[in-house]
């Protein structure tokens, strides 16, 4: 039996509005004087933090192991959760996850380290046991050190087809002695059919942990659901613990699911701000976008849209452009060349940002390219707007990091910005310059030689996740975008609510907590 008691938060699908509830949980535990961590067994997102390794936080890692091998990777939801719970993130929290890379394959990370990329039928069948391993032993650690774990599932708990090797939903409810709580969205409609439909689905022994449902994102009168709230309690036994008014309290989005599909154009951010005192910063949906919450601080600024657009896009609309992440920059590469993106990126004559991926993009070329990418070419030309050249090695960098942002150039989106700058790099490949370039991040102790980002007239990029976290970069940033639009900023950016402690005061405000015993 565990040492700590365990909740899962489980869901009739993808989406449902799980993370959310979950990291409510972990702040009003927190808060309440509980000692509490978040876990998720198995996760698949590209969108993905670095923090400390289990076995490093616990001082078993060997003086002579690589200092990289001190961090691994997590989704970035249960890196939120831990903040959430007001404890510190590490590998434990999301022992087992896979990144997409496309055409059905993905990369697997078990505790924090890439282990190879693999197809969905490779991974169970080479794989999973070794994952389900890692992920009890990550498990029966934070027991024995917390009192609560709020745990998340992944998806649907009714996926019939996978009951027998159901990491984050089965085996963690049967491992843990877990308590579930079960949470479906009603904004689509057929809430009612999707929480029948799952428990009637369940193993026996799971629909019997289920001590109650939650529906969340409902818009308007609660009261005209409760013929049909007294008929689903009547028929299942299960008690609704609570509806969740549609409310989003600003926590990272795990996939991509949230974004458009290719193709479309889609808008987030301020749209309380007239157009003449805006400014659109235009970002390619890539088909193997990742970290694409590096993009979040910037659609909070007042008066900044962040603008979604196919790589087919022209540009025209845009006041600037950021290029995000890619899971696969070779395959991204040729997928924005292909769709004339380079071409209109060119013709651009607004601030470029290029993050991780997006840096490797902007730069003259990509070497060793079949390392990355799915071809067997041995060198790939980028977009060239920054005289650098990446090569590619199977080595795969992580780490939680702090650079040096130095004002080292006049003209290029970071200009006046100047002092630490913190983060996290997950990448394969270097980056060193070719030519005369202004190198405006640093990291203590790095090769200097090493371009951790570089800067040349309007396009600035760097290996450095989180960037627009910190304030002196975003603020730098916008002030750069709004000046080259000639448009008025509008005013200071407002101290922002705390996404966690919104996200508690929705669970306590709307769910009653006791039959989980809270």
């Amino acid at each position: 039996m565990p040492d700590a008691r365990t909740i899962l938060v489980a869901g009739t699908a993808s989406h449902v509005g799980k993370s959310t509830v979950a990291a409510g949980l972990c702040r009003l535990l927190a808060d309440r004087g509980v000692a509490v961590a978040p876990f998720k067994a198995q996760n698949m997102s590209n969108n993905a933090r670095a923090v400390p390794r289990a076995s490093a936080v616990a001082g078993k890692q060997s003086e002579s192991a690589a200092a990289d091998d001190a961090f691994g990777e997590i989704g970035v939801s249960q890196y939120a959760q831990a903040r959430a719970a007001r404890v510190g993130p590490t590998t434990d929290a999301n022992p087992v996850l896979l990144k997409p890379r496309g055409d059905g394959e993905s990369q697997l990370v078990i505790d924090g380290r890439a282990v190879g990329n693999v197809e969905a039928g490779r991974y169970y069948d080479d794989h999973w046991a070794d994952a389900r391993g890692a992920a009890l032993a990550a498990h029966r650690r934070l027991a024995a050190a917390y009192d609560v774990i709020v745990a998340e599932g992944a998806g649907s708990i009714a996926e019939i087809n996978l009951h027998h090797r159901d990491l984050a939903n089965v085996e963690t409810a049967r491992a843990a002695d877990a308590e579930i709580l079960l949470v479906a969205d009603i904004e689509r409609g057929g809430v009612f059919a999707s929480l029948v439909g799952t428990l009637e689905l369940l193993p026996e022994d799971l629909r019997a942990r289920v001590v109650g449902a939650a529906i969340t994102k409902f818009r308007g009168d609660v009261s005209l659901l409760d013929p049909g709230l007294d008929a689903f309690e009547d028929r299942t036994g299960v008690p609704v613990l609570g509806v969740l008014p549609y409310d989003d309290p600003g926590l990272p989005e795990e996939d991509s699911v949230s974004l458009p599909v290719e193709g479309r154009r889609t808008l987030v951010g301020d749209d309380d701000v007239p157009g003449d005192r805006s400014v659109t910063v235009a970002v390619p949906r890539l088909p193997r976008i990742s970290n694409f919450t590096d993009l979040e601080p910037l659609a909070a600024d007042p008066g900044v849209r962040i603008a979604y657009v196919p790589p087919s896009d022209d540009l025209v609309d845009a006041d600037a452009v950021v290029l995000p992440g890619t899971k696969n920059t070779v395959d991204d590469l040729l997928a924005l060349r292909a769709a004339g993106f380079g071409r209109a990126l060119a013709d651009f004559r607004g601030p470029i940002v290029g993050l991780c991926g997006g840096y490797q993009l902007l730069g003259e070329r990509i070497t060793n390219a079949a390392v990355e990418g799915t071809g067997d070419a041995d060198a790939v030309e980028a977009l060239g707007l920054l005289p650098v050249v990446t090569r590619f090695s199977r080595e795969k960098r992580v780490e939680a990091v702090e650079f040096d942002l130095r004002d080292v150039a006049s003209d290029h989106p970071l200009a006046g910005a100047s002092g630490r700058v913190s983060g996290y790099e997950i990448h394969m490949g270097e980056t060193r310059a070719i030519g005369p370039v202004a190198l405006p991040f640093a990291r203590p102790g790095a090769d200097p030689t090493a371009a951790l980002g570089a800067a040349e007239g309007r396009a600035v990029g760097t290996y450095l996740h989180g960037l627009f976290e910190n304030r002196i970069a975003r603020e730098a940033f916008v002030d750069a975008v709004f000046a080259a639009a000639g448009r008025e900023r509008p005013g200071v950016e407002p101290e922002r609510a705390s996404p966690y402690d919104r996200a508690a005061a929705l669970v306590e405000d709307h769910l009653d907590l006791r039959p989980l015993g809270l």
